[in-house]
C-alpha cells in the first residue's frame, strides 16, 4: 500500500490531473449560488474577485478609473495594476463559466510546473510538496485569487536562475510584480547569480513592455490618472477604516496581526515591516553561501513566507504563497523532531484550520481572533533564518538539510 501511494505520488501526470480536477471543482462551487460581506449588504457572485478582474478590462477600454468602486458589478476595489486588467482580457472574451475555469487552471497549472522545474528534487518530493499544498490551493481558487499564480511565477523565478535562464526569470519576477507590488521581493533571489547586470536589463526591458502595454487601450493623459488613482489607492489600503467604516480597522493574518492579538502592540505596520526586512537581510552576510544551492532555496521559501506574514492585508486565500514556501522547506530539512513539529502545526492550524474538517468552535474562538492560522508560518520563517545563518558549506547537503 505504501509503495502504491509513493508511486502515485510521483508520477506527473496523475498530480497535474488532479489539480486540473480540484481547479474545475472549486470554479463550480464559485458558480453555484450568492454571497453578501456583510450583513445587510448586497448580493454578490461567489467570484466576485474574478468579476473585479475581468470588469477591470472593460472600465480600462471605457477610459473609466480602475480604482474606484463599482458596486452594481462586484464588491470591493481593484487593486492592481493596470497591465494587469491588460492580461484579464484574454478571460473576458469568454463567458464566465469558461473564463473563471481557465483562471483557476491557470493558477493551478502554474504552481505545478514550476514545482516540477525545481532542480535538485525528485518527483517524489515534487509530487509531495503539490499534494500538502492543494488544499490551500483550493482556498485560493474558490475566492478566485491570483495568489497560486504569483508563487507558482516566483518558484518558477529560481528554477530558471538555477539553470541560467536570467530572461525568463526576470519576466516571471516582474509579472508578478504587476499583479501584486509584493512580487518585487523576488529581485532577490538575482543577487546570488552571475550576470547580474543582464539580468537587469531584462528586467527593465519586461517592466518596460508590461508597464506600457496599456497604452495600446487608453491615452497617455488618462494612463497617469490611472496611476495616479492607483498609488493613492495603495495608500488608502493601510487604513481599512477609511474604505469600509462597516468593518473596521484590519491587521490581516499576519505579524502585526498577531501582535495585536496576542499582546495588544498597535505599533506603525511600518515599522514592523522595517523589522521583517532587516531579520530577512541577516543571511545576505554570509556572501561565502551565495553560490550553495540550499542557501538560496532556502532564500526561495523564506521569500514566499515572508510576502504573506509580512502582509498587513493577508486572508486565508493568500497562504497558498506562505504554505508553498512551508512545503518546499519541509521536503529539503532534516526531519528532526523540531522540524517536524513545526510542519504538523502548520499543517493543522494554517491549512486545516480553514477548511471544515477542523472544528467550527476552535477556528471561531481562538484560530481566528488569535491570528494562530499565521502564527506556524512566523515560527518556521525564524527557523529558516536561523538555518541559512547556521549553515555552513561542508554541511549544506548533509547536517542541516536533508536531500
Amino acid at each position: 500500500m505504501k509503495e502504491r501511494v509513493i508511486k502515485i505520488i510521483s508520477t506527473k501526470k496523475v498530480i497535474l490531473v488532479i489539480y486540473i480536477l480540484f481547479a474545475v471543482i472549486a470554479s463550480i462551487q464559485s458558480l453555484i449560488g450568492t454571497k453578501t460581506y456583510y450583513e445587510g449588504g448586497k448580493e454578490y457572485n461567489r467570484y466576485n474577485n474574478y468579476t473585479i478582474f475581468q470588469k477591470s478590462f472593460e472600465h480600462l477600454k471605457n477610459n473609466q478609473d480602475l480604482y474606484v468602486l463599482y458596486p452594481e458589478e462586484h464588491w470591493d476595489f481593484y487593486k492592481y495594476t493596470p497591465s494587469f486588467s491588460v492580461f484579464f482580457g484574454l478571460f473576458n472574451i469568454f463567458p464566465d463559466w469558461l473564463g473563471l475555469n481557465l483562471w483557476n487552471i491557470l493558477n493551478a497549472l502554474v504552481l505545478a510546473l514550476a514545482v516540477y522545474y525545481l532542480p535538485k528534487l525528485n518527483n517524489y518530493q515534487k509530487g509531495l510538496i503539490l499534494i500538502i499544498a492543494i488544499i490551500e490551493l483550493m482556498t485560493s481558487m474558490q475566492s478566485s485569487q491570483s495568489n497560486a499564480l504569483i508563487a507558482g511565477l516566483l518558484i518558477l523565478t529560481f528554477g530558471l536562475l538555477e539553470k541560467n535562464k536570467p530572461f525568463f526569470a526576470s519576466l516571471c519576477v516582474v509579472f508578478s510584480l504587476f499583479i501584486k507590488p509584493f512580487g518585487m521581493v523576488g529581485f532577490a533571489l538575482f543577487l546570488f547569480y552571475r550576470k547580474k547586470w543582464n539580468s537587469v536589463l531584462y528586467a527593465l526591458t519586461w517592466f518596460a513592455i508590461l508597464f506600457f502595454i496599456p497604452l495600446l487601450f487608453v491615452g497617455f493623459e488618462q494612463y497617469l490618472k490611472l496611476y495616479n488613482s492607483y498609488f493613492k489607492l495603495l495608500a488608502l489600503d493601510y487604513d481599512t477604516n477609511a474604505m469600509f467604516p462597516t468593518i473596521g480597522n484590519s491587521y490581516g493574518i499576519s505579524v502585526m496581526g498577531w501582535l495585536h492579538s496576542w499582546f495588544s502592540i498597535d505599533v506603525a505596520k511600518n515599522y514592523i515591516m522595517a523589522i521583517g526586512v532587516v531579520i530577512f537581510l541577516l543571511p545576505f552576510f554570509k556572501i561565502n553561501m551565495y553560490k550553495e544551492f540550499m542557501f538560496k532555496y532556502l532564500l526561495l521559501c523564506s521569500i514566499l513566507i515572508w510576502i504573506v506574514i509580512f502582509n498587513h492585508k493577508a486572508e486565508s486565500p493568500t497562504f497558498i504563497i506562505a504554505m508553498a514556501g512551508v512545503t518546499l522547506w519541509f521536503v529539503k530539512i532534516e526531519k528532526n523532531k523540531l522540524n517536524i513539529i513545526l510542519f504538523i502545526n502548520a499543517f493543522i492550524l494554517t491549512t486545516l484550520s480553514s477548511t471544515d474538517l477542523f472544528p467550527k468552535y476552535l477556528r471561531e474562538e481562538f484560530v481566528k481572533p488569535y491570528n494562530l492560522k499565521a502564527f506556524p508560518c512566523i515560527l518556521i520563517w525564524l527557523k529558516i533564518i536561523y538555518d541559512m545563518l547556521k549553515l555552513k558549506k561542508k554541511n549544506a547537503q548533509q547536517s542541516i538539510l536533508h536531500n
